[in-house]
């Protein structure tokens, strides 16, 4: 046999074992769980619910690092107003009880639901308010997005001296730290015309 041709063939055959061998794995797909309340939601009652008043709900964004930490203000985050509604309960006992973000399981309310709200935005520190609000009872929640900045030292080597002393070396390295919480708080107007002062925190 031609050893030119006999080389070819191995060439081929070992080849083919790489390709084989090289099979990757696909990932395992996350599993996403979206679920929604089973109450019917009426929308009638949620437009009256958010009808014009006299009454006005204003406030202060902020979340602390730790508790004794000084204030992080909530700068230009969206603030939403829900009317606390039958269904809206419902939402928010079905949130409690079976969303998990960890396991990317999510409570969501309908699309025809989350239209029915109110939107305000906070200034550089923290104030928002939400104007012409009738009594009743509302659920304000936002998105606070924020970053803490700290040092540490990292050892980058060591040596020995010409006595003999041994020295281990540090840098200073500094570091950021993102981070995003929901800030919520229910709210009550009691009276028309009144002015409720909270903390969204």
């Amino acid at each position: 046999m031609n050893l030119k041709f006999l080389c070819s063939v191995v060439f081929v055959l070992c080849l083919g074992q790489n390709i084989r061998a090289q099979y990757v794995e696909k990932e395992e797909e996350e599993k996403i769980t979206t679920l929604y309340p089973e109450a019917v939601f009426d929308s009638i009652q949620a437009k009256k619910a958010l009808a014009l008043g006299k009454g006005k709900i204003t406030g202060v964004a902020f979340t602390k690092a730790a508790p004794l930490a000084p204030r992080i203000y909530a700068n230009s985050m969206k603030i939403m107003l829900f009317p606390v509604t039958p269904y809206f309960e419902a939402w928010y006992k079905l949130r409690n009880s079976k969303e998990n973000l960890r396991k990317r399981r999510y409570v969501y309310m309908s699309d025809q639901a989350f239209r029915y709200r109110l939107e305000a935005i906070s200034n550089s520190v923290g104030k928002f308010t939400f104007p012409d609000m009738k009594p009743g009872k509302y659920f304000l929640t936002g998105n606070m997005s924020w970053s803490t900045t700290g040092t540490y030292n990292e050892k980058t080597g060591s040596s020995y001296g010409s006595n003999g002393g041994y020295a281990e070396h540090y840098e200073k390295r500094y570091y950021t730290q993102d981070h995003e919480e929901r800030l919520e708080k229910f709210v009550e107007v009691k009276t028309d015309g009144e002015i409720v002062e909270v903390k969204l925190k």
